[in-house]
C-alpha cells in the first residue's frame, strides 16, 4: 500500500469501542478488553500512546499488530502454550482468560538505549553486575551481546521497576521455580524471533513477553508477542555499514511522532495536544505496513467496504 492510498484514508481508523455482550470493558493504551469468566476479547484500536496519553490515531495499526501477534503466536507454540482461541476479525483476538504474572519479561540481545533504564545508560555509568548476569569489558553501543539478557520489570505498579531475579522471589512476587521457568521460556521465544526476524531481513533488538498461569497452574504465554509496539527492530540490510561508520543502526522507530509533539507543546501537561500532520501520521502506517509484510510474507489489504468498527461489529455479530 502506497502513502497516496495512505493519505486518502487517514479517518478510516478504530478509535474506541463499546460492546455491551463482551463483558466487563477496560480500556487500555491501544486495547479495548473485554472479559468474561472464560475468555477475554481483545480488540486492537488505532490509538497511539506516548507520554503517558494518546497522541494520535494511525490507520491500520490494531490490525496489523494482531495480525503480527498472531504470526508470532503461530511461530512459538512448540515452545508454550499461548492464550489464543479464535481470531474472528484481523483486529479482534479471544483469548483464554489466565491469571496473569506480576512480571513483565524483558529479554535484551543488544546493549542499547538512551533511557535511564537501558542497559547502555547503565553501562556507560559503570554497571557490570546486573544479578542474574555480568557484562564484561570493552563492549560497545549497539553491539551484539553474546547471549540475550533478561531483565524482569514489575508490571502492577505506578512506576515499574527492574528487578532481578533473586529480588522478585525476595518480595514474594514469584517462587523461585516459576522465575527460573519464565526466564527459560523468555530466551527460547527471543532466541526463535531473532532468528525468524533475522530471515527476513531484521534484527530483534529486545522485546517484553507478558505470561500468566492457566487452570491448571501452567505457565501461558499471554497478551501480544514480537510486534512494534512491544518490541525494537533494526533493518539487518545496513545494520553492520552503519556500525562501521558509527552510525546508529537503522530503526523501525515511531520517534520521530515523539519529537514532532516535544518540539511544537508540552505533551506532558498541555491539556489539549495539536493534532499531528498527515505526512507523519501517513509514515508510520506506511512503516507498520512494512514491518508487518517483512514478518509475515504476506501482502497487508485493508477491507475498505466498510468502516473498521462496522468490520468489527460485523465480525463479533458473526461468533
Amino acid at each position: 500500500m502506497n502513502i497516496k492510498t495512505i493519505k486518502e484514508h487517514l479517518n478510516d481508523v478504530l478509535r474506541v469501542t463499546d460492546f455491551k455482550n463482551l463483558g466487563e470493558r477496560k480500556v487500555g493504551k491501544v486495547r479495548d478488553v473485554y472479559t468474561k469468566p472464560d475468555q477475554i476479547t481483545l480488540i486492537s484500536t488505532d490509538r497511539h500512546s506516548s507520554f503517558d496519553r494518546i497522541i494520535a490515531h494511525i490507520p491500520f495499526k490494531g490490525e496489523i499488530l494482531n495480525q503480527i501477534s498472531l504470526f508470532w503466536f503461530n511461530n512459538t507454540k512448540d515452545i508454550i502454550q499461548n492464550h489464543v482461541l479464535n481470531i474472528p476479525d484481523q483486529a479482534i483476538l479471544i483469548a483464554k482468560n489466565c491469571k496473569p504474572l506480576p512480571i513483565e519479561a524483558i529479554v535484551r540481545g543488544y546493549i542499547t538505549g538512551v533511557t535511564s533504564t537501558s542497559l547502555w545508560t547503565h553501562y556507560q555509568d559503570g554497571k557490570r553486575d546486573f544479578g542474574n548476569f555480568v557484562l564484561p569489558e570493552g563492549l560497545k553501543k549497539n553491539h551484539k551481546l553474546d547471549a540475550p539478557v533478561f531483565t524482569p520489570s514489575t508490571k502492577f505498579e505506578e512506576h515499574d521497576r527492574t528487578l532481578s531475579p533473586d529480588e522478585i522471589v525476595a518480595e514474594g512476587l514469584m517462587t523461585r521455580e516459576l522465575i527460573i521457568e519464565v526466564e527459560k521460556v523468555a530466551k527460547e521465544l527471543f532466541l526463535r524471533g531473532q532468528k525468524i526476524a533475522l530471515e527476513r531481513g531484521l534484527i530483534l533488538i529486545d522485546t517484553k513477553y507478558e505470561f500468566g498461569l492457566d487452570e491448571n497452574n501452567k505457565l501461558i504465554l499471554i497478551d501480544e508477542i514480537h510486534t512494534p509496539d512491544s518490541s525494537r527492530y533494526w533493518k539487518a540490510t545496513s545494520y553492520q555499514d552503519r556500525i562501521n561508520k558509527g552510525e546508529e543502526p537503522e530503526y523501525f522507530d515511531k520517534e520521530f511522532l515523539r519529537m514532532w509533539f516535544k518540539d511544537n507543546c508540552d505533551p506532558y501537561t498541555d491539556e489539549t495536544l495539536p493534532e499531528a500532520p498527515a505526512d507523519l501520521i501517513a509514515e508510520l502506517a506506511r512503516r507498520y505496513i512494512e514491518i508487518f509484510e517483512m514478518l509475515t510474507g504476506k501482502t497487508f489489504k485493508h477491507d475498505f467496504t466498510q468502516t473498521p468498527i462496522e468490520r468489527v461489529a460485523a465480525s463479533l455479530s458473526n461468533l
